[in-house]
């Protein structure tokens, strides 16, 4: 007989895996800027959001969110240290060096414990100045169509649901803060690496991860609107709010970028 805490756990598991695999799998099926567009949509954070407010309180989430702020912004290390080292080096080399880059910053920002008015003039400014960089490698194509390894979505699912497991078990332990930071960690786009520089080669993996960057900026102003929203409007609400925001904000991007395509 399976505990009811065991059972619920392992619920929110699955349904966050089967979001992200499903998710994961029509990026793969596109081009780098459509998989970009899917990929920073907050599919693996959106479902551990939603079981955090199950868990805790409107003033929890709100607080959760200036972590998730603070993992975002290390998403732009993230992001520069791996498509500048794709173009040269193997997958391995290049994930960890971008894991690690994560992992130093948003470290940094926890312990600097900045105010939410500095995150946010912050963010725009770290992403705008990111996209001019990487820009020269948004275009890069892989030579041909290739197959998906047989582990590719069970590593993947197996990722993220262990990921959504870990941040409900030890969000009343953890506080607010590192539940917002581990609730963002960058399974999405550690996967994505891990699973399409094999077998694309490295700088079309790239130029998924480059594309994504303005997509990333869009998140988070999702996030910054669910801070401030969270308490006045409720959890759910805000949650929803933000959800539209990176929707509309992706969609955007893709028009804009239609347009700029267009004869």
């Amino acid at each position: 007989m399976i505990e009811p805490w065991l059972g619920l756990l392992l619920m929110k598991m699955a349904v966050a895996a089967a979001i992200v695999v499903s998710c994961s799998l029509l990026a793969e099926r596109s081009g780098p800027l459509l998989a970009a567009m899917i990929a920073t949509l907050p599919i693996s954070a959106g479902p551990v959001y939603v079981f955090l407010a199950l868990d805790h309180d409107a003033a929890f989430i709100a607080g959760s969110v200036l972590g998730s702020m603070n993992s975002n912004l290390a998403n732009a290390g993230l992001s520069l240290v791996y498509v500048l080292l794709a173009q040269r080096f193997g997958t391995v080399v290049c994930l960890a060096a971008a894991l690690l880059t994560w992992l130093l910053i948003v470290t940094g920002l926890q312990r600097l414990a900045w105010p939410f008015a500095a995150a946010l003039v912050v963010t725009p400014i770290v992403f705008l100045t990111l996209h001019r960089i990487v820009r020269p490698y948004l275009a890069a194509r892989p030579a041909i169509t290739p197959r998906r390894p047989w582990y590719a979505i069970p590593l993947r699912a197996l990722a993220v649901a262990m990921l959504a497991g870990t941040v409900t078990t030890i969000s009343t332990r953890v506080g607010p803060a590192w539940s917002g930071v581990l609730a963002t960690f960058p399974i999405v786009l550690s996967s994505l690496i891990a699973i399409l520089q094999p077998r694309v080669g490295g700088p079309a993996s790239a130029a998924v991860i480059a594309n994504g960057v303005l997509g990333l900026l869009g998140f988070g102003f999702a996030l910054a609107l669910v801070h401030v929203t969270a308490v006045p409007l409720g959890s759910w609400t805000a949650l929803g709010l933000g959800l539209l925001v990176c929707i509309l904000w992706n969609l955007g991007l893709m028009a804009l970028a239609r347009r700029r395509a267009a004869p």
